[in-house]
């Protein structure tokens, strides 16, 4: 069977993309530490799994291009 990588998940799947529990998810996301989810469809609230993956690996910090870690 053909596995895919789905273009936008659910919060609970949000969560554990960044291996959290959704409450935690949550929390972070109305601090606004998270992005907020995109309403794709009137009633389905989802979250980009490819900015969630750069958030996770660091790559969605902006102004930091130059610098060697």
């Amino acid at each position: 069977m053909t596995r895919f990588a789905p273009f936008y998940v659910n919060a609970k799947n949000a969560a554990a993309l960044l291996d959290m529990g959704v409450g935690e998810f949550r929390l972070h996301v109305e601090a606004g530490h998270l992005p907020r989810g995109q309403e794709i469809v009137p009633g389905a609230l989802r979250w980009d799994a490819e900015a969630l993956g750069k958030i996770g690996r660091g790559d969605a910090i902006e102004g930091l291009a130059g610098v060697n870690w």
